[in-house]
């Protein structure tokens, strides 16, 4: 990646992009809460790249000169995204406490947008994590800075302990942004009187650049982006999220089927890796599926979520377990079967009309591969569906960007 704004797709180049916005106007210094600049999983680093072009467009529209904080999970071993005009606050335990780091960082800025690190705003991934994220924002609130929730997955929310502070915090947000319906919906029937709207994932703004030219060759380039976590889930036989079928097995099957295709070339698309966690690591899977595919293209991690999808946007089909993978093919015109296990995959492709996908339940093994296989056969009437989504697109994130603006303006204007 250059960061030249010329080969760059969507609103702006960030990646590389040393402009800086010392001259633009009066200055404001905006929170990304639950945002990531080394996170190994590029779905978080897409979001906090796409969110913050987006504040940085809308603030320097409105003749402001943005800073940012980010405040996300502690991460030392990955590499970080180069962003302009940012410094990092890691969230830990000490960070959090009375005086802490996360304390002193809320007094400097003027407002927060909390991405709850996409879909974190939950009661799914237990106490600890839930902690994290509410004494967070109620610093934030405490400091009386307005809060706003970025679009996100909201919920499921299903035991009272962790509804009634999540309830206490929409209401007291400046706004809340869904990123799928159901998601707005869970948010209006736990507070009612909360500004709640409807928008989408950020990531579809994620600049990249566009390698599309490398599609259409003589054989197919057909990605697939296995998921760690799924596949050591079917190993152990654990299957929390409650698949229908063993996703090792259909990774396998589909992996043999396509290998045994002449005018098919495998790309493994790794989207998440880990070095702490051995069971959550994509890139670890690809080696093992590479000495068992040798004919497959071992695609090398990326550096940055703008990478990944300017790569992703080279290929003629994209079977992906990762959303944001989903989210950076649909975004770039490229024909994607998502590979759900969770609601948010229904509820955020559902939202612009696209229901190409594997279901958690209702298929076994075989009938998922067929179901690909179709898909292949299928991808210029997909590529037509992604592309009636993406015109939703601006349109669902028109609010958002609204929202962003009178917020800055007041706080501008206040300071």
């Amino acid at each position: 990646m250059t960061g030249a704004r010329t080969t760059m797709h969507g609103r702006a180049s960030v990646d590389g992009d040393r402009r800086t916005s010392g001259d633009a106007g009066r200055p404001i210094t905006i929170g990304l809460l639950w945002h990531s600049i080394n996170s190994g999983n590029l779905g978080v680093g897409a979001l906090t790249v796409a969110n913050l072009t987006i504040a940085r467009e809308v603030a320097e529209g409105s003749g402001l000169a943005p800073r940012f904080v980010i405040m996300g999970a502690r991460d030392d071993q990955q590499p970080s995204i180069s962003l302009p005009n940012s410094r990092v606050v890691p969230i830990d335990w000490r960070s959090l406490r009375p005086g802490g780091s996360i304390w002193r960082a809320m007094r400097e800025v003027d407002c927060v947008l909390d991405i709850g690190a996409g879909d974190s705003f939950a009661d799914i991934y237990g106490p600890r994590r839930f902690s994290f994220l509410m004494i967070s924002k109620l610093m934030a609130l405490a400091r009386g800075k307005p809060l706003i929730l970025s679009p996100q997955t909201i919920g499921p929310f299903t035991r009272r302990g962790y509804m009634a502070p999540a309830a206490v915090v929409m209401r007291r947000s400046r706004a809340v942004f869904a990123r799928d319906e159901l998601s707005r919906d869970v948010a209006q029937d736990m507070a009612p009187s909360a500004d709640v709207r409807l928008a989408v994932d950020v990531a579809f703004e994620l600049p990249f650049e566009d390698r599309s030219h490398d599609r259409g060759g003589a054989r197919l380039r057909v990605g697939v982006n296995p998921s760690g976590l799924l596949f050591s889930e079917a190993e152990r036989g654990t299957n929390r999220f409650g698949l229908s079928y063993d996703y090792a097995a259909f990774t396998r099957q589909l992996l043999t089927a396509l290998h045994e295709r002449d005018d098919v070339e495998i790309h493994l698309v790794p989207h998440a890796s880990s070095n702490r966690d051995a069971t959550d690591d994509d890139d670890a899977l690809c080696d093992r599926l590479t000495k068992m595919f040798p004919r497959a293209v071992r695609v090398a991690t990326f550096a940055s979520p703008s990478d990944a999808k300017s790569y992703i946007s080279g290929l003629d089909l994209l079977i992906a377990a990762r959303m944001h993978a989903c989210i950076a093919a649909f975004s770039s015109g490229v024909p994607v079967v998502p590979v759900a296990y969770s609601r948010k995959f229904s509820g955020l492709f559902g939202l612009l009309g696209y229901d190409t996908m594997i279901p958690v339940a209702g298929m076994d093994e075989a009938q998922a591969v067929a179901f690909v296989l179709k898909a292949l056969e299928r991808r210029l009437a997909l590529a037509a569906a992604e592309k009636a989504g993406m015109a939703k697109v601006g349109t669902l994130l028109a609010d958002y960007r609204e929202t962003l603006r009178s917020t800055f303006l007041a706080v501008s204007m206040a300071a």
